[in-house]
């Protein structure tokens, strides 16, 4: 690792497994301090003994992001640790379900946009002053390839991870005269417990690993980048601009 991160403080949500838990992982290893945020208790600890072998440090938040009150509660304390956050990692999400439009249930809709729309938003909204305060805030907020995508039967997961991005797309613009850059991550289909959920017929072994997805994913976090308001794509390793209909 090249310290590319040294004195960061990043936050990484959905930090216990997947993704999540290999940026975390590698972040730390570039020096940030991460301050990783997973409803799972054991996954965050094990996260923390790998971080602590490897001689770097980590701050773990239990925390199930639909609590409103903690999301802005967690703002407060990163503020009055250390007055500033260099990077955010929105990572965490649910799948929801795979359904037909018409047959998905009321409570499964607003569980699923309530975490994947909302309680972003509740993020943003709580380190968006923290981010401005740094020298080189970076925002990396994951989204999906079924936002575009739009196939039979994910309308739930593909509004979803629309409205995210059309919220990052803004946010992104707000602040395009201030050193924080802001983008969306389509990962791609990568071996991950949501994946198996979502495609269970489909050969894990096919996929890239989810180690592999965070290294691309990785740099986006570093000072030196230039690009705001874009679709970082690991497959295809770049930054898309967004286009309007034809």
């Amino acid at each position: 690792m090249t310290g590319r991160l040294k004195d960061k403080i990043a936050l990484v949500t959905g930090a216990s497994r997947g993704i999540g838990y290999q940026i975390a992982k590698q972040m730390a290893a570039e020096g940030a301090h991460v301050v990783a945020v997973a409803r799972t208790v054991g996954g965050l600890e094990e996260l923390d003994d790998v971080i602590r072998r490897g001689g770097n440090s980590a701050t773990l938040v239990p925390l199930d992001l639909t609590d409103a009150g903690g999301v802005d509660r967690l703002g407060e304390a990163i503020h009055k640790r250390w007055g500033r956050l260099d990077v955010l990692v929105a990572n965490a999400g649910a799948l929801g379900v795979l359904s037909p439009i018409g047959h998905i249930e009321a409570k499964v809709f607003d569980k699923t946009m309530a975490l994947n729309v909302t309680a972003t938003w509740r993020l943003i909204r709580s380190v968006d002053p923290l981010l401005r305060l740094s020298e080189a805030g970076r925002a990396i907020v994951m989204s999906s390839g079924a936002a575009h995508s739009c196939r039979a039967f994910w309308s739930l997961y593909a509004a979803s991870k629309a409205a995210t991005e059309a919220m990052v797309r803004s946010w992104a613009a707000e602040t395009e005269n201030l050193p924080l850059r802001v983008n969306s991550v389509n990962p791609g289909a990568t071996r991950t417990a949501m994946r198996a959920l979502a495609m269970p017929g489909e050969d894990p072994d096919s996929l890239p690993k989810a180690a592999d997805v965070a290294a691309r994913i990785l740099p986006l976090a570093y000072p030196d980048v230039t690009e705001t308001g874009q679709l970082f794509d690991v497959r295809e390793n770049r930054f898309l601009a967004y286009q309007k209909p034809v």
